[in-house]
């Protein structure tokens, strides 16, 4: 007897799926969260990116490929930051589509608030808000 494979998702269909599990945000309400300290701003681009387009201001710096040791509350690597399953996140990509994935994985180590930004860096930088050069 021989199992049924699922037929394999395209990338499109997968964004679709994990963002259907939570509430992204946009780049002015997480400006908002982030100045009322209800949101912590991680910044996932890779540093080419960061040393060509600046930083936001205040957000935490963590390479994608460390993202769940640093943001692991239980987790022996985890960034100071990184206080409890509560914490609402907010993943921040160049351009909102490796955010999802990420905020996806951070929900399945518990951290039911994560979230990413819509449109990532580049919408954050078109609605004017603060970038460090």
């Amino acid at each position: 007897m021989s199992a049924v494979r699922e037929q394999p998702l395209g990338i499109d269909e997968l964004l679709e799926r994990v963002r259907a599990d939570y509430e992204r945000i946009e780049a002015r309400e997480a400006y908002d969260a982030a100045l009322a300290d209800d949101a912590l701003l991680v910044d996932i681009r890779y540093e080419a990116l960061r040393d060509r387009d600046g930083l936001i201001p205040g957000a935490l710096v963590v390479e994608r490929n460390e993202l769940e040791w640093r943001l692991d509350p239980q987790g022996s690597h985890r960034a100071p930051e990184a206080t409890g399953h509560d914490l609402r996140v907010v993943v921040i990509c160049n351009e909102g589509y490796a955010s999802s994935l990420a905020a996806a994985s951070l929900h399945q180590l518990g951290l039911h608030r994560a979230t990413d930004l819509v449109g990532g860096f580049q919408a954050w930088k078109a609605a004017g808000l603060p970038v460090v050069i």
